[in-house]
């Protein structure tokens, strides 16, 4: 396999590695990893426990110099990834970063997958300019063909066991707009409209919904936000009002908003926010507190689905 790194020239570096087996998904991460030490450039490594063990203990002493992390536990939300995890190690250092980044893997619900589409396309977006190489592993063994063309379009470059190569497919856009899929909430959940004036009822309305579905504490607090967060921002920017519906689903809540709202920067709650910003925090705060956040903008407006568990 050749020397994975600065990829066609570019300032950024997004590339799909497409591994079969265990040998070939730590020849294909190791040499990544050591190369970017040789470099010095600060790695990062965020990929499932399973993956997460094999890479420490291939990495011998070096592991010590590489920052591992829980894919699972971090990137259980796709939407907290930009923000809390690549930008956080990014913007810690100066020069380069490589990073190892995980977010698709066999079990993942068809929810979680189309967020991870959109947050690999979006990755594209954000790190434009920086000094950055990410390389994110694939099992084409167990994963869809589907599942490997989004890759191929989410993703300038490819890298297997025949070598690097640039992706034919690459189109981030496109993909990021084929799980632009609509949302719609049950026949059966309870529904209720907001505007300015009703805002703490449809905060009081989810929260009251969460504490009997076991949830309490923190999470409680959680819901609110969250709930109250992107209620807000239909007042403020989806026509002045919108629906909330909330209802269960498997192991927690679901909470929909929708309005007539149109967005169009495809960022929106995935920039870190500046030391010294003084609003535009709210989307960025619903997604470091769900479990997961799904869109859809159509012609009628915006649709937020907000996942929480207890």
């Amino acid at each position: 396999m050749v020397e994975q790194g600065r990829g066609t020239g570019e300032f950024f570096s997004h590339q799909a590695l497409f591994y079969r087996d265990d040998a070939s998904y730590l020849a294909g991460t190791v040499p990544f990893i050591l190369d970017g030490l040789a470099r010095r450039e600060p790695v990062a490594v965020a990929v499932p426990p399973v993956r997460l063990r094999q890479i420490d203990d291939a990495l011998g002493s070096a592991r010590d110099r590489v920052r591992l992390l829980d894919m699972v536990e971090i990137g259980r939300n796709p939407g907290r990834l930009i923000p809390a995890v690549l930008h956080a190690f990014a913007d810690e250092h100066d020069g380069r970063v490589r990073v190892i980044g995980e977010p698709v893997w066999p079990g993942r619900s068809e929810e979680e997958y189309a967020a991870c589409v959109q947050h690999e396309a979006m990755v594209n977006l954000s790190f434009e300019g920086r000094d950055a190489t990410f390389l994110c592993p694939y099992d084409v063994a167990t994963l869809s063909d589907s599942v490997v063309a989004d890759a191929e379009a989410t993703h300038s470059g490819l890298v297997d066991t025949a070598g690097a190569r640039p992706s034919p497919a690459y189109a981030p856009e496109a993909a990021y707009e084929r799980y632009n899929l609509p949302l719609s909430a049950p026949d059966d959940a309870f529904s209720v409209p907001f505007d300015l004036e009703t805002l703490s009822k449809a905060r009081h309305v989810a929260t009251e919904f969460a504490q009997r579905a076991g949830f309490e504490g923190d999470r409680l607090h959680d819901v609110a936000l969250a709930v109250g967060e992107v209620c807000a921002n239909s007042v403020e920017h989806g026509g002045g009002a919108g629906v909330l519906a909330v209802w269960p689903q498997r192991d927690g809540i679901v909470c929909e908003v929708t309005d007539r709202g149109q967005p169009t920067d495809r960022l929106a709650g995935r920039k870190p926010a500046t030391a010294y910003q003084t609003g535009g925090r709210g989307l960025l705060l619903v997604n470091q507190v769900a479990d997961l956040v799904r869109t859809h903008v159509g012609p009628e407006g915006l649709t937020t689905q907000i996942y929480l568990r207890p």
